[in-house]
């Protein structure tokens, strides 16, 4: 039997029948393992994301650049896409799933990125990473893959021509699934997902039927084409694995690359092209969506890829639930235990930024500035506790 028909047995006839992936996984990769050495670590920090923005709706006014800088965010995550469209020009889909103009678009404007520079330099706020669309796994016809490739290409110059050297990029077919909200501690609001009981009625999402096999034909093309070009101009490309993990073969017509397990997805995808450029923006609370037992198998992913330098930025966001079944929770309350996660941080001495992601919104808080100001102040409380602990 293929891997694509197994996958297809596993996952159509019942989501539950695929725990047993990732309980191996896990169970390999921590056999490979040694007990790390504690050890001091300085050189990651807190970082901000574009989800939020006081004034707006640029990311770079001096008004935002202040709020972060009062909660001591070191640099941010920043859309040059969003800021060419004033701060809109999410497109379609939501959360960068193409831009504004379709696959096709997504170009890198160099007054764009100057301005953006200029504006953070000005404050002493740095550039972590630049964020990239979602259109070339979309596209199927090869001149236009070749077109698309060329712009990516060539975003990675102008990204290097600004001093950063990270570019973030999350492949999606179809859009970030939520399907609930419900109330969460004080007024909060927490955005939740639960599997649909009738998801194969569910219409196809904007790629149409896409199969694993295509899907991963995308992404090596992708990974061998950009990945020197990455190397040649210090520019690593940090994907984002699909969010939620984990779906069912033919959810909204497409076979997702991180389903059945999410921690098979990871490890073939820094193997297609096994560089120190090809990397990832982890995402603590993607990992545990796709998990049941999140806190002795999300550890031993982390350190993995940590000890083969692949971890290029971070989202450190916490959830309630696990595979199929989750809401997305403040950080101190749900099951990911992301001390003994920082002390993977710290030990294996990652350099950069962490970030919080996916804070819940209230009446009073409806753009999550609030709740960006607590996740801050925990990720401070968070690397400041873990060194604490060494010297």
């Amino acid at each position: 039997m293929q891997r694509r028909e197994f996958g297809k047995t596993v996952v159509g006839g019942a989501v539950g029948a695929a725990l047993g992936s990732l309980a191996g996984t896990g169970t390999s990769i921590a056999q490979e393992q040694r007990p790390l050495t504690p050890r001091k670590n300085l050189k990651m920090y807190v970082g901000g994301d574009y989800h939020n923005v006081e004034g707006g709706p640029s990311r770079t006014t001096r008004e935002n650049l202040m709020y972060h800088l009062r909660y001591g965010v070191k640099a941010l995550n920043l859309d040059p896409v969003q800021e060419a469209h004033g701060g809109d020009g999410i497109g379609q889909g939501g959360y960068g799933f193409n831009p504004a103009d379709g696959p096709m678009g997504g170009a890198y404007d160099v007054d764009v990125l100057k301005k953006m520079k200029d504006d953070c330099d000005a404050v002493g706020m740095g550039i972590a990473t630049l964020r990239m669309d979602s259109g070339f796994v979309h596209l199927t016809n090869p001149a236009d893959q070749d077109k698309k490739l060329d712009q990516v290409c060539e975003n990675i110059r102008k990204a290097a021509g600004i001093d950063v050297h990270v570019m973030d990029q999350h492949w999606r077919m179809i859009p970030i699934r939520r399907n609930l909200k419900i109330p969460g501690r004080g007024d909060s609001v927490y955005t939740a997902f639960k599997l649909e009981t009738d998801w194969k009625s569910l219409p196809p999402g904007i790629a149409g039927h896409v199969t694993f096999d295509q899907y991963w034909e995308r992404i090596e093309i992708f990974l061998k084409r950009v990945i020197p070009v990455c190397a040649e101009y210090k520019v690593a490309m940090a994907n984002h694995l699909y969010d939620p993990p984990g779906l069912p073969w033919g959810y909204q017509g497409v076979e997702n690359f991180d389903s059945p397990s999410i921690y098979d997805a990871y490890k073939r995808y820094e193997k297609i092209v096994d560089s120190p450029w090809n990397g990832f923006q982890m995402d603590c609370g993607v990992i545990g969506e796709g998990s049941t037992d999140v806190n002795r198998t999300e550890p031993e992913l982390v350190r993995y890829l940590l000890e083969r330098g692949k971890v290029k930025h971070v989202h450190m966001r916490n959830i309630k639930g696990g595979l199929n079944d989750f809401a997305e929770v403040y950080p101190d309350e749900g099951v990911v235990d992301l001390f003994k996660i920082m002390r993977i941080f710290r030990d294996t001495g990652y350099e950069g930024a962490i970030c919080p992601d996916h804070l819940p919104s209230s009446p009073g808080d409806p753009n999550t500035l609030q709740g960006y100001a607590f996740g801050y102040g925990y990720l401070h409380g968070l690397i400041n506790g873990v060194n604490s602990e060494v010297s």
